[in-house]
C-alpha cells in the first residue's frame, strides 16, 4: 500500500515520537511505502527513517518553500510550488491515509481530505492516529457535527479514530483488502 501520513515536522517528545516509530516500522516491515510531506526534521524525519531502516519506500511531496528541508535519498521526491498542489499530489499518490499528531498545516490537510470523502470525491480510507488523546477534542468535535446534522455522511463512513499505531495498519490494511 501507499500510506499519506500527514503529521508534524516539529521535534516532539517521546509520548509522540515512540508511537510514530512504531508505526513507520509496521509499514516499512509491510512493505508499503510512506508517501509523505518530505521533510527531514521533526516527527516527518523519525517516521522516514522508521520506513526506511525496516525496508519500506520513500515518496516525498514538498512545497518550493521548503525545499531546503528536503530528505536526501527517496525513493521519489516532488517539489511543488504551493501547498494546494503539495496536498492533491500527496492524496494522488496514495491509497490510504493517516493522520498523526500535527499542528495548522496537518489539520489543514485532514480537513480537506474529510471534505473530500464527505462529498464523494474520494473513498481512500482515513485513520486518525489519536497518539496520548492527542485529537481527544477534535473527536469530541467530528461527533457533534454529525449529532447535530453538519455530516451527510456517518462519522464512521469518514474517518476511522485510532489509539494504537497496530490498530490504524490493520485498519488499512482490512479497508484495502490487503491483510
Amino acid at each position: 500500500m501507499r500510506i499519506c501520513v500527514f503529521l508534524s515536522a516539529a521535534d516532539l517528545d517521546d509520548r509522540y515520537t515512540r508511537p510514530a516509530r512504531e508505526f513507520a516500522k509496521l509499514l516499512g516491515k509491510g512493505g508499503h511505502t510512506l508517501v509523505w510531506g518530505g521533510s527531514d526534521v521533526g516527527l516527518m524525519k523519525v517516521v522516514a527513517d522508521g520506513v526506511q531502516e525496516a525496508g519500506g519506500r520513500l515518496v516525498g511531496v514538498s512545497v518550493q518553500f521548503l525545499a531546503a528541508k528536503v530528505r536526501p535519498g527517496v525513493d521519489e521526491m516532488v517539489i511543488t510550488k504551493d501547498l494546494a498542489e503539495r496536498k492533491r499530489l500527496l492524496l494522488e499518490k496514495a491509497d490510504a491515509v493517516v493522520i498523526m499528531v500535527g499542528g495548522t498545516g496537518t489539520l489543514d490537510e485532514a480537513t480537506e481530505i474529510l471534505e473530500l470523502k464527505k462529498h464523494g470525491h474520494t473513498e481512500k480510507p482515513v485513520v486518525l492516529l489519536n497518539t496520548a488523546g492527542f485529537y481527544d477534542g477534535l473527536k469530541e468535535q467530528f461527533r457533534r457535527m454529525e449529532d447535530e446534522g453538519f455530516l451527510p455522511r456517518p462519522l464512521t463512513d469518514l474517518v476511522f479514530f485510532a489509539e494504537e499505531p497496530v490498530g490504524a495498519l490493520a485498519y488499512l490494511e482490512e479497508s484495502l483488502g490487503k491483510g
